[in-house]
Parts: structure tokens; C-alpha cells; sequence
């Protein structure tokens, strides 16, 4: 019973916790959406104000041969003009209209009424001067502007979208627009679609979570009831210790690809960008920066190698402990500087997988240990068969360290990775002995049992 307590402690606030998770990304959700529609709204608007301007490039093209060739006060010609914007209409309510420069109506087909009619001061519901805003905006080269007006289609008044541009000779204002009533029923309807997927899509994700709720709780139970004790006190720092790890390990490898691969990509990248303006301002040596991103690349490739060799060298697997020993001490050697020698025997046949990943993983940190803090010129690394078992012995010149100070300082092997090193020996009955001095450097001597050898 006490056990069904604790696991619903853990499974009810995992409930709420996703339900919780759920509801947050539901309402995100909906400023996302928000967000999408007024991305899609700017851009049919900006699409439709484009199509204005198009239609009104076609109506002045088709008015062009009379008003070129019409005088300043050609009555004939401006009757002409008319006649044409009067005939010119697009979709259900696209037409063209036109206003003096006092604002007497021309040219209006919607509304035959306001022809004659001084409209200049005329304004919408919301207080906007329709004619002289056109105007001003005409004046200046041709301009959109949003007003209310009524719609031919429906005898209502709606939101409409208009642009106008002059003619100079005559001082006409010529205009056009679009209603947008149509565009905001359209962008509604895709809206309600659009929250009837996430709706539907939420409720599904809800499902899921309760079910593997319900999952979790019910594997709870089976687990409960065929467990039979707790896990001691060393279990649970081993977990810790693992969790510790792996969190360290991808540490290393996050620095290593930010101090290196990252860099590196970075300059390729400067090298490429050269090169292209180079190219396209038609230089004669973009080839240089080329060839310089080329070895940069080589380089990445090169580290890539490397890290993943020393996440899983797959020399390991292919044929054997001493050849991965081999191959990282001559890659370390090259890359360092430092002269190392490998002693090897051939009872590395005898060893399982996982002691020898236990092996190269220990020789792997104490060449760390040396690279960063030695100060070495020499490294020997042993790999011997006792009577007693295995012995894996890395020895090196550097300045070396005051043992008995680190062991009395807290996680200062956590610091080192030795503390690393000695639980992965642990695990198969072995142990870490390290001996340094400042004149003699440093041993790191790793022991197993003659019980982790076997007949492969």
C-alpha cells in the first residue's frame, strides 16, 4: 500500500504536469495562428494592392491614345476619356472613377449620382476624407488608401482598398479599388479551419498522454508488485555517477566541437563568402580563398574523425584492444608532440568486449590527464598479463601531482577523471592505483582479475 501511495505521488503531478504542458502549448497555439493569419492577411492584401495598381496601368494604356494626344482643356478628348473608365469594369464590383481637382465628380458607373457633385469634403463613418486623400496621394505619384463605400454587389457599405494616380494635363484624379469584405470572410473561414485541427489535434495528443499515463501507472503496479527490495544506498550513486558521466562526456564533446569543428566551419565559411565576391566582382585569385576553405574542410572532416573515434573507436571492434591502444598512441603522439611507446601482449585475445572498452577508455583519460595538465615529453603505456590478471600501466615524464593532497579534496578525482576510471575497473573486481612526484611524474597502473580473461 505504501508503495501505491508513493506511485501515485509520482503519477498525479505527471498528470498535471502534461495537462498542464498541453494547455500551454494550446494557447501558443492560438497566437500562432493569430500570427499566421496576418502574415496570410498582409500578404493577399499586398497581393490585391498589386492587382490594383495592374488594373489601373491597363485602364491608363487604354485611355493613353486620346489624352497624348488631347490639349490641356480638350473637352472632346476628356469626354472620350470618359466614355472609356465608364466602359472599363473588372469581377462583380471592379470599376473606375475620377474626380477634378476640386472634387467634382467625372466618372463613376457604381454611382451615376455622383457625377457633377462636389465631393471634395466627403467622409466616411470613421471621419476619413475620402476624395481628398485619393487626391493628395495621386498628387504624389500615385497612392493606395482604405476607406468605407458602399458595394455595388450588395448595397452595403464595406472596407475598401483604393488607389489613385493624376493626370497632369488635366488635373484629373483617376482611381480604382478593391472591396476587402470578401478577403476577411475568406481569412474567418481559414482561421475556423485551422482551430478545428488544432482542437482536434490536441484532443488526440490528450488522449495519448492519459493513456500513457495510465500506462505508466498500470507498469507501476506489475512492477511494485514483483519487486522485492529497494535498491541499496551504492546503487543509486552508481546511477548518479553514470547520469555525472554522460553528462560529462557530452560536455567534452559539445567543447570540442565548439572549440574546433565550429571554428573551423566558421572560416570555411568566411573562405567561401571571399571567394564569391570575388568571383562576382570578377577577380583573378578566388581561387586562393577556395583552396583555403577546401583545407579547412579537410580539417573538420579530420576532427570529426577523431571525436568519433574517441566516442566508439571502431578499431575496437574490428580487431582488438592493442591495435586501438596502438592507433590512439601514434594519433596522440602526432598530435600532441609528445613520444609515446606501446608495449603490447597478446593476452588481449583473452579479454571480453566490455573490459576491453573498460581498458581503452582508462588509457583514453589518463592521455587526457597528460595532454592537459603533464607537461610530458615521454609516455609509456604497458599492457601486460600477470599471474594475478591484466595490468594496463601508463607512465609519463611530466611535472606530476601531490596524490595523498587530491585523495583528502573533495571530488578533486571527479576533476582528473580518475574517479571515472576507478569505477569503471570496480565494475569488473579490479582496481586504480596512481603514483606521482614532481621529479619522477606520474604511474597510473589499472589491475584486473584473472576472471575477466576468456577463451574467445
Amino acid at each position: 500500500m505504501f508503495r501505491l501511495k508513493i506511485l501515485l505521488l509520482a503519477v498525479v503531478p505527471l498528470f498535471f504536469a502534461v495537462s498542464a504542458i498541453i494547455l500551454i502549448l494550446f494557447y501558443q497555439s492560438e497566437d500562432l495562428i493569430e500570427e499566421q493569419l496576418q502574415r496570410i492577411e498582409s500578404n493577399v492584401i499586398s497581393s490585391k494592392a498589386n492587382e490594383l495598381k495592374s488594373y489601373m496601368d491597363l485602364a491608363l494604356a487604354a485611355v493613353d491614345h486620346v489624352y497624348r494626344n488631347a490639349g490641356d482643356n480638350d473637352i472632346q478628348a476628356q469626354e472620350q476619356v470618359k466614355a472609356i473608365l465608364n466602359e472599363l469594369t473588372y469581377g462583380e464590383d471592379g470599376y473606375f472613377f475620377a474626380y477634378d481637382d476640386e472634387g467634382t465628380g467625372l466618372v463613376h458607373p457604381g454611382q451615376p449620382e455622383i457625377v457633377g457633385l462636389n465631393w471634395r469634403g466627403l467622409q466616411d463613418s470613421k471621419g476619413r476624407l475620402i476624395i481628398k486623400e485619393l487626391s493628395d496621394r495621386a498628387k504624389k505619384g500615385g497612392g493606395y488608401y482604405r476607406y468605407l463605400w458602399e458595394k455595388p454587389s450588395t448595397d452595403k457599405v464595406a472596407e475598401k482598398l483604393g488607389y489613385a494616380v493624376i493626370l497632369d494635363k488635366w488635373q484629373w484624379m483617376i482611381g480604382t479599388g478593391i472591396y476587402l469584405d470578401d478577403i476577411y470572410k475568406e481569412i474567418e473561414t481559414r482561421k475556423n479551419e485551422i482551430k478545428n485541427r488544432v482542437y482536434k489535434a490536441f484532443i488526440v495528443i490528450f488522449t495519448i498522454a492519459i493513456v500513457a499515463l495510465v500506462g505508466v501507472f498500470l507498469s507501476g503496479i506489475v512492477i511494485q508488485a514483483n519487486e522485492r527490495k529497494l535498491a541499496d544506498s551504492k546503487l543509486k550513486e552508481l546511477t548518479q555517477r553514470i547520469v555525472e558521466f554522460q553528462e560529462e562526456e557530452r560536455g567534452r564533446v559539445s567543447r570540442e566541437l565548439h572549440d574546433g569543428i565550429s571554428q573551423i566551419l566558421v572560416s570555411v565559411k568566411y573562405c567561401i563568402e571571399l571567394a564569391v565576391d570575388k568571383i562576382t566582382q570578377g577577380a583573378d585569385d578566388a581561387i586562393q580563398p577556395m583552396e583555403k576553405g577546401a583545407k579547412g574542410l579537410a580539417t573538420a572532416i579530420g576532427e570529426v574523425r577523431r571525436i568519433s573515434r574517441d566516442l566508439r573507436p571502431s578499431v575496437l571492434d574490428d580487431i582488438g584492444l592493442s591495435a586501438a591502444l596502438d592507433s590512439m598512441s601514434h594519433e596522440f603522439g602526432e598530435r600532441t608532440g609528445i613520444e609515446v611507446t606501446f608495449k603490447r601482449h597478446s593476452c588481449t585475445k583473452e579479454l571480453g568486449q566490455e573490459v576491453k572498452t573498460t581498458l581503452f577508455r582508462v588509457a583514453q583519460e589518463a592521455l587526457t590527464n597528460i595532454e592537459r595538465h603533464s607537461g610530458a615529453s615521454r609516455v609509456t603505456i604497458e599492457l601486460l598479463k600477470r599471474v594475478d590478471g591484466v595490468r594496463l600501466k601508463i607512465s609519463d615524464d611530466g611535472v606530476g601531482f601531490d596524490v595523498l593532497r587530491m585523495e583528502g579534496r573533495k571530488n578533486a578525482f571527479h576533476g582528473i577523471g580518475l574517479r571515472n576510471m576507478q569505477e569503471r575497473l570496480e565494475f569488473h573486481g579490479g582496481e586504480l592505483t596512481v603514483w606521482s612526484s614532481p621529479d619522477k611524474g606520474t604511474v597510473v597502473e589499472a589491475r584486473l582479475p584473472n576472471r575477466v580473461l576468456m577463451n574467445e
